[in-house]
């Protein structure tokens, strides 16, 4: 097993990496593509563990390490190709790791299950077909709201002005990391944008082959826009936002919708929603994945970990859950 600085990866590892990915639908996400890491090392250095059939992008900080793009990467995980097993502990103290924490690790790696200590539901769309395949699969409570969104379109089109859906927009990304930063603030929400790192990694991948900008208009006013990433048909629902001043309108829906009627016309024939139960997504999801969250560690630093986890958990399941979160708000 080698660890390898990502600039000095090699064609052949390059080669190794991409037919890995293409051997397993599991691995269509862009979060798994080169062109994301590098994207990502461009702002954070990011080291490669490579060995026969095994590729794990990774950040290290001394002896600790956690997947390429943590904290704002939605699926992690090693590619490995079928048949190959490897002992987690082992892997990582032949590089110089000592402990390797996950948050969204894909679901479905035997071999670390052990370190596995909380699974959390990823919901997706199926979109194939655009959106007369996508209602026929979704349930009554997705319909629902997709004809909602129609009527809303209509409302909206008379009141503000006609609709005009970009599926492609070349400019307005820095309006939507301002709203989304609104949005954080709003509900106390930990700012993801305040590190300037993260507002660069949006920007190159703005500029590359997987950002895609999307928004909606009503006239002149912006209702709602949406930056993702896509590869091999698959559109990751990264970062939405919409005008609250508008919020009557169900923005956030007309946007889905149109992204949903779109997606044909760009490939896409799935929509990744990201980790979460959200009321939007419940509704929107035709079925979901699971990702999981844990750390491979010593025998020492796993029990303390499952002790904490097992307390934050007893907190939030309090009754007095609520207050103790006000309470935090109150003093972040």
């Amino acid at each position: 097993m080698r660890l390898v600085p990502f600039g000095a990866l090699t064609d052949d590892d390059f080669a190794l990496w991409r037919a890995i990915r293409d051997s397993d639908p599991r691995w269509n996400s862009p979060y798994f593509t080169p062109e994301y890491i590098a994207a990502v090392h461009n702002g954070r250095p990011v080291e490669v563990m490579l060995g026969d059939g095994f590729v794990w992008p990774l950040h290290k900080s001394g002896s600790a390490a956690k997947p390429a793009g943590s904290p704002g990467a939605d699926f992690q995980g090693p590619l490995v190709e079928p048949g190959v097993r490897f002992s987690p502990r082992s892997l990582l103290a032949s590089v110089g790791i000592r402990s390797l924490t996950f948050d969204h690790l894909l679901d479905g790696y035997q071999d670390l299950d052990p370190w596995t200590e909380e699974k959390r539901v990823s919901p997706f769309m199926d979109v194939t077909g655009g959106l007369d395949g996508y209602t026929k699969r979704v349930d009554k409570s997705g319909r629902d709201k997709m004809s909602e969104a129609r009527r809303l379109t209509n409302k909206a089109a008379r009141d503000l002005g006609p609709v005009e859906f970009t599926v492609d927009a070349r400019d307005g990304l820095d309006h939507v990391i301002a709203l989304k930063r609104e949005q954080y603030a709003s509900t106390g929400a930990r700012d993801h944008f305040a590190d300037q790192v993260n507002q660069d990694l949006l920007y190159r991948l703005f500029d590359s082959d997987l950002g895609l900008l999307s928004t909606v208009y009503a006239g002149p006013h912006l209702l709602a826009a949406h930056f993702g990433i896509r590869s091999q048909g698959v559109l990751h629902w990264w970062f939405p936002v919409f005008n609250r001043k508008y919020g009557n309108y169900s923005p956030g829906w007309i946007l889905l919708r149109e992204m949903v009627i779109a997606a044909p016309d760009l490939g896409i024939t799935r929509i990744d929603l990201g980790r979460g139960e959200d009321e939007y997504k419940r509704r929107a999801m035709t079925g979901s994945s699971t990702v999981c969250i844990g750390a491979v560690t010593s025998g020492m630093r796993t029990s303390a970990r499952r002790m904490s986890r097992a307390a934050v958990a007893a907190a939030k399941a309090s009754p007095i859950a609520p207050q103790l979160k006000a309470l935090v708000r109150k003093f972040r």
